[in-house]
């Protein structure tokens, strides 16, 4: 499974649930998530996403940390089956 089929499915399920997943492009600032999630009731966290056996970089692990450091929350999933258990958890 490619990791762009896993995008989309994580842009139609928050679209689902009444929200918006946008792309998150930082020219100036590498390794940040790919998408920012914004969902009703205040509910915002980022997600990064790898294709199925794919790790993120060290550059993305540090951003992830200091994202979670400032009180951020950021999953990472790799699956569509994760990206439904995300927002099974929520």
């Amino acid at each position: 499974m490619l990791e762009r089929e896993i995008e989309r499915h994580l842009v139609h399920l928050a679209k689902q649930h009444g929200g918006l997943a946008i792309k998150w492009t930082a020219p100036s600032f590498s390794g940040v998530p790919d998408r920012i999630v914004f969902l009703p009731r205040g509910e915002v966290f980022f997600v990064e996403l790898k294709a199925p056996t794919k790790n993120q970089t060290a550059l993305q692990v540090r951003v992830c940390k200091m994202l979670t450091d400032l009180g951020a929350r950021v999953y990472v999933v790799d699956s569509k089956q994760a990206v439904e258990a995300l927002f099974h958890a929520l």
